[in-house]
């Protein structure tokens, strides 16, 4: 949740994911990826994107907390590239949404008009 609404407050990040919605399929994918790492400011300047890192290491350092058998540094990193990766993931079915929404809405639509 820091993430989401207050390290992007304190920094003046915009937390909003951009879709590109054009280009082939790669540079999409490169850019949803470099999102994570890359944000755009208040005053619309790119930069580092303070607020994602510090939001996901925040997480990690509250489960940590919570679980306390898994209190060492490798397994915290280890948390934090999975979190790393679940946000990436998360912004390229952002980034391709319509498409696949339009792929599987047609497989719906046929099977709903008698097709296989």
């Amino acid at each position: 949740m820091p993430a989401k609404a207050i390290y992007p407050t304190m920094l003046h990040q915009d937390p909003r994911y951009f879709r590109r919605a054009n280009g082939i399929a790669f540079s999409r994918m490169g850019s949803a990826v470099g999102q994570i790492f890359w944000t755009h400011t208040d005053s619309g300047r790119m930069r580092f994107n303070f607020s994602e890192i510090l939001g996901n290491s925040t997480g990690v350092a509250i489960s940590n907390a919570y679980y306390p058998d898994n209190r060492n540094a490798s397994d915290a990193a280890t948390k934090l590239g999975i979190q790393i990766g679940v946000d990436m993931t998360a912004n390229t079915l952002k980034e391709f949404s319509p498409e696949l929404n339009r792929l599987f809405s047609r497989k719906r639509r046929s099977k709903v008009r008698g097709g296989h």
